[in-house]
């Protein structure tokens, strides 16, 4: 708290008063950089386009953002879930959502009738494209677009059956 108040140019108290802890300030960094992210792989998710092309936009959208928030993320996801259990139940509530809201569609649009496979198939999904993208950003080396065309193989194949 101490470095963030300094490189804001402000007083702890400040941040505490705003932000009640540490924790307070972790689910708030959350919800402002996690819930834009979210938001724009539900947006993709909801294009009216065949089954390959709305997955490859979505794992497109979700490594792109990733990627430019590199430090952030990494902060997020490890640091911030790591030591408060708080912004690690968010998090991870928002992870079950996004996995609800894709079996729904899945059933909704005849991908996968059986609701309850439709639930299993969609939270694999979305843990394996969140694995991979951890993954490839230990692999600065490996262009995205090779990332992406593999995790949407992966993706219509799981879905497909």
């Amino acid at each position: 708290m101490a470095a963030i108040a300094a490189e804001a140019g402000i007083g702890k108290p400040v941040l505490y008063r705003h932000f009640g802890d540490k924790s307070g300030l972790y689910r708030a960094l959350a919800r402002r950089h996690v819930d834009p992210l979210m938001e724009r792989v539900r947006s993709e998710l909801r294009e009216p386009t065949c089954l390959r092309a709305r997955t490859r936009s979505t794992v497109a959208a979700y490594l792109g953002m990733i990627g430019a928030n590199l430090n952030l993320y990494r902060f997020l996801m490890h640091r911030a879930t790591a030591e408060d259990p708080p912004t690690r139940g968010d998090l991870g509530m928002m992870v079950r959502r996004l996995g609800e809201e894709i079996a729904g569609m899945l059933v909704a649009e005849g991908y996968i009738p059986d609701p309850v496979r439709a639930q299993i198939v969609a939270h694999a999904v979305v843990g394996m494209v969140q694995a991979a993208g951890e993954w490839w950003l230990e692999h600065p080396d490996m262009p995205a677009g090779t990332v992406v065309d593999d995790l949407t193989t992966a993706v219509v194949g799981a879905i497909s059956g």
